[in-house]
């Protein structure tokens, strides 16, 4: 590791310090911190010591755990009197994606699912990229949903991207922005009211455009909007991209949950990791009443998991705020009102962001 210390006191080392850091262990993966080369910087001076902790992700969801326990496990060394943690986030590209698969500097390609139309796909897909934003990550976000583009919507985009010229002259274009992401659809392209009448080989054309020939770099995840089901288009992006991991969204009801089978058998079939299943409109809080009321029934996203082996990452509660939030552009996640749920969708991000780090993480 080197020499981390820019000036050291008399009574406390450095050796001291990585000594008790490595009584820390990471909590999602697993070792200490020292030994996963996670410590990057130690600073010592009278008795103050200050460490900087490389993470796996911004949105990491156990962060506070790792600060109280290195925290603790430095104050208890002989000699200090104060500590600062600091933290630092490197997102890799997990192993076994080809190099000539891989989209030039994006990190990790995430694709939001789902079995059928109308469970809230999209509105996972933009408050989930938005959520990770928020803590801190380069995020883009994909309109792969070409038949019904509903992102420039949601995120309040309008606008056409502009075309420039990489390094090499070869053509890009430049994806439009809000939130703190950077996006893309085939809604900038057309007219609103214009339908999309095209066939699949043209559909996969231009998203392996919207790929390949968009600016995205850099990125630590790429948000990919997912068309429903497990038609042609489906299956050709989960076969071609280089997918790091699928996120399946469903509804509690058992008519959602079927079609919720189909397509994670997609995504296994094609050896594209599943993150885990989100459950959207899991139910809804009367906000006059506090009442609960299931209102598309209940469990079916506990009973996919427990038959899948698939964790459940969040329960989406239906909120009506969640909805204006989508017609308004204004994603649920920016709100303070009650029912957006903000704190609900950016638990989902932490946690999509855990399970990602595993997978990262698991050969290193």
């Amino acid at each position: 590791m080197g020499r981390l210390s820019n000036h050291q006191s008399a009574t406390v080392s450095e050796e001291q310090i990585l000594a008790a850091l490595r009584q820390v262990q990471e909590p999602e993966l697993g070792g200490d911190l020292v030994s996963r080369q996670m410590v990057k910087h130690i600073a010592i001076c009278d008795g103050i010591v200050r460490c900087t902790i490389e993470l796996t992700t911004p949105a990491c969801p156990l962060k506070d755990q790792i600060r109280a326990e290195a925290e603790a496990a430095v104050q208890a060394v002989p000699g200090v009197k104060e500590v600062h943690i600091d933290f630092t986030a490197n997102v890799r590209r997990p192993a076994g994606i080809p190099e000539q698969a891989a989209i030039p500097g994006v990190a990790n390609v995430v694709a939001v699912a789902a079995g059928k139309g109308g469970v809230g796909k999209s509105t996972v897909a933009a408050n989930l990229a938005v959520a990770l934003a928020q803590m801190g990550a380069q995020v883009g976000l994909l309109d792969a949903d070409v038949f019904g583009p509903s992102l420039p919507l949601m995120l309040g985009v309008r606008g056409q991207p502009m075309a420039v010229s990489d390094a090499s002259g070869q053509p890009m274009m430049l994806p439009l922005t809000n939130y703190g992401i950077k996006v893309m659809s085939v809604g900038f392209l057309i007219d609103e009211a214009q339908p999309v009448i095209w066939r699949g080989p043209m559909v996969s054309q231009l998203l392996r455009q919207f790929l390949y020939q968009v600016a995205w770099a850099p990125l630590d995840y790429l948000i990919i909007d997912m068309p429903p089901g497990t038609g042609d288009v489906a299956l050709t992006l989960a076969q071609s991209l280089p997918l790091t991991g699928a996120l399946i969204v469903t509804t509690p009801q058992q008519v959602a949950t079927i079609d919720v089978v189909k397509a994670m058998e997609m995504f296994r079939k094609v050896n594209v990791p599943l993150l885990g299943i989100v459950e959207n409109m899991a139910y809804f809080i009367a906000p006059d009443t506090g009442k609960r009321y299931d209102i598309f029934g209940s469990g079916g996203a506990q009973r996919l998991a427990q038959q899948l082996g698939v964790p459940v990452l969040g329960q989406i509660p239906l909120g009506i705020s969640v909805r204006e939030g989508g017609d308004s552009g204004q994603p649920a996640v920016i709100s303070d009102a009650p029912d957006a749920y903000a704190d609900i969708f950016r638990e989902l991000a932490r946690q999509v962001a855990a399970r990602i780090s595993v997978l990262q993480y698991a050969t290193v």
